[in-house]
């Protein structure tokens, strides 16, 4: 995979491990920036996140011209996206992890804290956990049905359901992964998730939405 892609740092992500793992999925030329310009010049672009959303959110948006750059670059024009955790979070209108705080608002929806309606049930959500198809919308198909890595204690809530990929389940159903257009984002860590992860991956970077 010759295309040149764009592994956003905004002190929020596990850059080290994505890279490798982009990497082991078949990626060649993989720029770990936060040069804005770099971005609208890469044909794919991969958005990770650790941490809060309020505190994502605001690194993201401290980077001069970079969420301008990720609008013309991937809803201008349309190239192959990926956010993990919270990167994928951060899709949503907003999040309400201590206070509420815009997202990117490319698939409205919003970020919740996960209830425990069952007192055995642990948050955060942390471990491997099954990923079930929802056969919803453009993109949905990179998910396969398997087991995946987790950890997080909120999660996304699209306002439609024709954005949710996969779901998976903790003590009651959560969004594993969304997909619209050219926008992919999933819950999981990929880079975590062995040979399931780089499969993903290595799906992303044949993409052609």
């Amino acid at each position: 995979m010759a295309e040149a892609i764009a592994l956003i740092d905004y002190g929020a992500g596990n850059l080290h491990s994505v890279h490798n793992a982009l990497k082991a999925a078949g990626a060649e030329h993989i720029a770990v920036t936060d040069d804005p310009n770099l971005v609208r010049g890469a044909k794919r672009i991969v958005l990770p996140g650790v941490g809060a959303f309020g505190a994502c959110r605001n690194g993201l948006w401290a980077i001069p011209g970079m969420v301008e750059a990720l609008n013309a670059r991937v809803i201008e024009d349309g190239v192959p996206f990926l956010g993990i955790c919270v990167g994928m979070q951060l899709l949503a209108s907003r999040g309400l992890e201590h206070g509420v705080h815009e997202g990117l608002d490319w698939i409205p929806g919003e970020v919740r804290l996960i209830e425990r309606t069952d007192p055995n049930i642990k948050v955060p959500h942390m471990g491997w956990n099954d990923v079930v198809h929802a056969h919803h919308g453009d993109g949905s198909e990179l998910v396969d049905e398997g087991e995946a890595y987790f950890l997080h204690s909120y999660h996304f809530q699209p306002d439609n359901g024709r954005d949710i990929a996969a779901m998976t389940d903790h003590g009651g159903g959560l969004v594993a992964a969304v997909a619209r257009d050219n926008i992919l984002g999933v819950q999981f860590h990929p880079e975590k998730s062995q040979r399931y992860g780089l499969d993903l991956l290595g799906r992303f970077l044949e993409w052609k939405p």
